[in-house]
C-alpha cells in the first residue's frame, strides 16, 4: 500500500471496546461456546486497531503484562473461532481481520478499502438482498457473500486531512 500524504484521524468506530468485549462474551455465553483467555485476547487487539490487521502482527502484539508471545496456531484458531462466531472479519484482499461491526449476524459484508491510506469501511447495504435470490434462482445455495471495493476513502480523494 502507498504512502498517504496526509493524515487521518482513528477510523474506528469501535470506540467502547469494553462493551464490545462483554457484548462478545455473552454471545459466546448464548451460543455454548467457551470465552477464552487467547480469544479474548485476539478480539481485544482487532477491536482496538483502526484498521485491519494481519495474524503475524496480531502476534507480535498478543504479549501484555509480562504474558508471552502468542504462538501462531493459537492465533489462527481464535481467529477461526471469531471469525465463525461473526466477531470478526477476514478481508480477502489484504489477508486480514477486523473486528466486525454493524453487521455481526448478516450473510453477506460489504467493505470500501482505501488503497491510499488502508481505512476499511463496513458498508452494510445488505447485497445479499439482490444477490441470494437470483443465486437461487439458478439453482445455487449461498451460504455467504464478501463484497470489497477498493479505491479512496473521501479524505484521500480530496487530498485534505482528516
Amino acid at each position: 500500500m502507498p504512502a498517504c500524504p496526509h493524515v487521518h484521524g482513528s477510523a474506528s468506530a469501535r470506540t467502547d471496546v469494553a462493551a464490545a468485549m462483554e457484548a462478545a462474551e455473552r454471545r459466546c455465553a448464548v451460543a455454548g461456546e467457551r470465552w477464552t483467555p487467547s480469544r479474548r485476547r485476539t478480539y481485544e487487539l482487532l477491536l482496538q486497531a483502526d484498521s485491519p490487521v494481519k495474524a503475524y502482527d496480531l502476534i507480535s502484539s498478543y504479549a501484555h503484562d509480562g504474558e508471552p508471545a502468542a504462538k501462531p496456531p493459537t492465533i489462527y484458531r481464535a481467529l477461526e473461532f471469531l471469525t465463525a462466531q461473526g466477531l470478526v472479519h477476514r478481508i480477502e484482499s489484504l489477508n486480514a481481520f477486523l473486528a466486525c461491526g454493524s453487521n455481526p449476524h448478516g450473510r453477506s459484508t460489504e467493505f470500501l478499502i482505501c488503497d491510499c491510506c488502508g481505512r476499511v469501511e463496513e458498508l452494510g447495504v445488505g447485497m445479499d438482498e439482490a444477490v441470494f435470490p437470483a443465486a437461487s434462482a439458478r439453482g445455487f445455495t449461498p451460504s455467504r457473500m464478501v463484497l470489497e471495493v477498493h479505491g479512496a476513502c473521501v479524505d484521500c480523494s480530496s487530498g485534505q486531512p482528516n
